[in-house]
């Protein structure tokens, strides 16, 4: 573009000024400095303002920078420079001090833009509360999956539908970790090293691998998608340690795949009974969307009734993309200071019962090992009849090596949770089931 284009649609925005401050200056944080700097031109043109950083907060400010972070911005005054913006960037993560200058900025009116799903997941209410009481706008599209537009899909573009489903793969550590185990035949110990090895996992990988990072992002995308609050407490959270490569082989030669996921569906016939809202490791059909999504990627699939089935796929993680999501709402936050306007506020209208997961129905692979005797297939498939549960498929596969009993894969069809799990309690008191191997979801069908 020539100089004199850019003049043309920057003219406007030059005596026009948005004072940002940004909170945090990590990874993400010293992307966004880049950005401001190396985009200024364009972000004035989108926003109608020019963006101007006023002071960046961060612990140490002796600290090594990356080349372009200018160090005469930086600060350990976080409180001060909240009270000098008109548009805060909140990238310090966790729960406080991040809730107090979040809520000191809104209350001062100044816009928020943060990336901390840990936050909102725990105080969203609160946060949007003092948001609408001031007049401000909370935007947090980087909170959910990185570069991942699927915060706007929900709270804007699909704002005239009713969804139905919403089905993701929200954690790129975990992703990456299971496609590991499923492409190399990787031990999760094996595969959770090479994570860390490669920076994709913390040296405490509790967040990821124990399923709490995406159960915060799964009670966002809950309440967005269904109008309802839920909390982190809300959700029902299985990790993904428990997964062995011999689960990653039994899976593939079924045609599954399994991936760590965020379920929330609404359930009953009439569309209003409630919602269940989870996270697993669950099995997917190979043929599935999000089944082909490798490494450390992030997907989601969100249903409804009018667009029917949508995709939203990219890099959940990193610096550069997930500073990408975070100027796309310092843009819209700004543009709403100079021309008028606000973000969505909190919709939860609909305010429908969560359900507790025996009350949700569900489909279960079980993986026994049965002894080898007549009778055996006909005492485990009667505990399934016992129990309501209809059996989809069985699958007898190769016993592991130094293994004498049958080892038996029975996938079951939809069925209420507290049945299903009757129904492996039942399996594991029967003398002739040697051991109950597995138990594990499946969607996606």
């Amino acid at each position: 573009m020539s100089a004199a284009r850019t003049e043309d649609r920057t003219a406007g925005a030059e005596d026009r000024t948005v004072r940002v401050a940004l909170l945090g200056c990590g990874t993400v944080g010293s992307q966004v400095v880049r950005l401001l700097r190396e985009h200024a031109d364009d972000l004035a043109a989108r926003s109608g303002a020019r963006l101007d950083l006023v002071g960046i907060a961060v612990r140490d400010t002796a600290a090594d920078r990356e080349p372009w972070v200018p160090r005469k911005l930086l600060s350990d005054d976080a409180q001060g420079l909240v009270r000098r913006a008109d548009v805060v960037i909140e990238l310090v993560g966790g729960i406080e001090p991040a809730r107090t200058l979040v809520l000191a900025a809104l209350g001062a009116g100044a816009s928020v833009v943060t990336g901390n799903k840990a936050l909102l997941a725990a105080h969203g209410p609160e946060l949007h509360a003092a948001a609408e009481a001031s007049g401000a706008d909370l935007y947090y599209e980087a909170a959910v999956a990185g570069a991942v537009p699927v915060v706007y899909a929900l709270r804007e573009s699909m704002a005239g539908d009713n969804v139905t489903a919403v089905l993701g793969i929200v954690n790129g550590t975990t992703n990456f970790i299971l496609d590991e185990m499923a492409t190399r035949g990787l031990g999760f110990d094996e595969a959770l090293a090479l994570a860390q090895e490669l920076g994709y996992a913390e040296a405490d990988p509790t967040a990821d691998v124990d399923g709490h990072d995406a159960a915060a992002k799964a009670a966002i995308l809950a309440s967005l998608a269904f109008h309802t609050r839920v909390g982190i407490d809300d959700v029902p959270v299985a990790g993904i340690r428990s997964v062995t490569a011999q689960d990653m082989a039994e899976a593939r030669d079924a045609g599954y795949v399994i991936k760590l996921l965020a379920v929330a569906r609404r359930v009953g016939d009439d569309g209003a009974r409630g919602i269940s809202v989870r996270v697993h490791p669950a099995l997917l059909p190979a043929t599935h969307p999000l089944a082909a999504v490798r490494g450390a990627f992030n997907a989601v699939v969100v249903e409804s009734e009018a667009a029917g089935r949508l995709m939203f796929y990219g890099q959940g993680a990193g610096g550069a993309p997930t500073a990408s999501a975070v100027m796309g709402d310092v843009v819209a936050a700004a543009a709403h200071r100079v021309g008028g306007g606000n973000a969505p506020r909190e919709s939860v209208y609909a305010q429908l019962p969560l359900l507790a997961p025996e009350q949700t129905p569900a489909r279960t692979q079980v993986q026994l090992l049965l002894a080898d005797q007549p009778g055996t297939l006909a005492a485990v498939a009667g505990i399934y009849g016992a129990n309501g549960v209809s059996i989809e498929s069985v699958r007898q596969s190769r016993p592991a090596e130094g293994e004498s009993q049958a080892r038996i894969t029975i996938v079951s069809h939809e069925a209420n949770e507290a049945a299903l799990a009757r129904t492996v309690e039942q399996l594991a008191e029967e003398p002739r089931v040697r051991e109950v191997l597995s138990v594990m979801r499946v969607e996606g069908e």
